[in-house]
């Protein structure tokens, strides 16, 4: 069942803010070896992706539904947060929640184009000719 994207913004923060205190919760654990920090990246990148998610629903509730996430002021955000959220356990899990991040951003961004993407014809278009000169 679909929510709105003001619901959907809600419960994506309160995602992020649960996985962030789950982090906190057992940072001596995933700081205690070398597996459980990339465990602890793995659950930065799972801040990531709810914060964007829950910034592109906020945005979509107050702007419309045309309006799109952009790289710059939105993802970036979204990475730095994620990225201190890690940081707050474990260096290592900063890099490890940077390249998951990345990876889950193109795979979101791969999912957007699949969905939103205008389609493409199945006829090729035949380039018409101007006049000859003679």
């Amino acid at each position: 069942m679909a929510v709105s994207s003001g619901t959907s913004s809600i419960l994506s923060f309160s995602m992020a803010l649960t996985s962030f205190a789950a982090m906190q919760l057992f940072k001596q654990q995933l700081s205690g070896s070398e597996y459980m920090t990339i465990v602890g990246g793995l659950l930065g990148s799972t801040i990531f992706f709810f914060v964007l998610v829950g910034v592109g629903n906020l945005e979509n509730s107050m702007f419309g539904s045309n309006f799109q996430t952009k790289l710059f002021p939105e993802v970036l955000f979204c990475l730095v947060v994620a990225m201190f959220a890690s940081g707050l356990v474990h260096r290592v899990c900063v890099t490890t929640c940077f390249l998951f991040s990345l990876v889950a951003l193109y795979y979101i961004n791969k999912i957007s184009l699949n969905k939103h993407a205008a389609p493409v014809s199945a006829t090729p278009v035949k380039a018409t000719q101007g006049k000859k000169k003679k």
